[in-house]
């Protein structure tokens, strides 16, 4: 178990040199820091959005590297596996904004016949994408009282990270699909948000799951924060966060990614079964990265902040391992 600060005034992630704040170390419930990046040195901006419909899930990413913007629009449908998915890469991260603050100001990114733009506004988000066959616009509502889960990761005072997970949003809008419009809306449907702000080590390997279903959601994470005294993990009931301070033991076959997962520890117990892998592999060199994406459905319990044992069963999400050199 950790032992992990919450904080609940608003702090700049960096102090003036570019160090790490150390008063910025902590998690919140909503997002309170200013990530007052400067400088090159491994800095990673990026605003990734996943959205689960019955029919379909959705990602897409607006990202900086520093050297390159990696810009990327997907959907699977999900009755038949088909995958369609525009990635481009943009030297120098060339037209990418990214704001500093979560949940403030335009998103917007733009390359190769692909282009995002991301309204954020105190009351909720608007996304608009196009990539070749594929046209998105949705709302995502932020509702009263909904809380996210805001982490800074320290690894060192010049390698840190920055993240806003936001697991379970309401979303409404369509999906265009070769001239065939899907409609997006109703309980089944909803959003997660990844926003990531820092400065990474060259070599990186992570585990990220998130599922959701009305009322409940679940954000579990590993390996990258382990032996930081900071994790990564979270429960939400009706939009209220109770923070789960442990590092959990995943388990998972890397011959076989879409056998079950297991990931587990005091307080959650949980089992993720993948129906779809998505796979994702750049080798560049110097650069190089290969994620595996499951999606799937959740079973399990975690624990509330009350000892309350919260059901996982039915909720819809991925499970992920990513190993980047970057």
């Amino acid at each position: 178990m950790t032992h992990e600060r919450e904080l609940v005034s608003p702090v700049e992630l960096c102090l003036p040199d570019g160090r790490l704040n150390p008063a910025a170390v902590g998690w919140s419930r909503r997002p309170l820091h200013t990530a007052n990046l400067r400088g090159w040195g491994r800095t990673k901006r990026w605003e990734y959005w996943g959205i689960v419909t019955p029919e379909h899930i959705v990602g897409l990413v607006a990202s900086s590297l520093d050297y390159a913007g990696v810009h990327g629009v997907y959907v699977l449908e999900r009755a038949t596996g088909r995958e369609i998915s525009t990635d481009v890469v943009v030297p120098l991260a060339r037209g990418a904004v990214l704001p500093a603050l979560s949940g403030a100001g335009d998103v917007s990114a733009r390359g190769g016949g692909l282009a995002i733009r991301i309204s954020q506004r105190p009351d909720g988000t608007t996304i608009n994408a196009t990539a070749g066959e594929v046209r998105l616009n949705v709302e995502v509502p932020l509702p009263a009282g909904h809380e996210s889960l805001g982490v800074v990761v320290p690894w060192s005072s010049r390698r840190f990270q920055y993240t806003v997970k936001d697991v379970g949003r309401p979303v409404r809008g369509t999906l265009t699909v070769a001239s065939r419009v899907h409609e997006i809306g109703g309980p089944d449907a909803f959003a997660v948000l990844d926003h990531g702000r820092g400065k990474w080590p060259y070599a990186a390997r992570w585990n990220w799951a998130a599922g959701a279903a009305a009322g409940r959601a679940i954000q579990l994470s590993g390996k990258w924060t382990d032996g930081t005294g900071v994790t990564e993990n979270g429960l939400f009931v009706d939009g209220r966060l109770h923070k789960i301070g442990e590092e959990l033991r995943w388990d998972y076959d890397r011959a076989d990614w879409l056998r079950p997962w297991r990931i587990s520890g005091e307080r959650v117990e949980a089992r993720f079964q993948p129906f779809h892998e998505k796979i994702a592999r750049t080798n560049l060199a110097v650069v190089a990265s290969e994620t595996h994406q499951c999606f799937g459905h959740f079973t399990g319990w975690a624990l509330a902040d009350d000892g309350a044992r919260i059901s996982l069963d039915g909720l819809v999400g991925w499970a992920e391992e990513a190993r980047n050199r970057w």
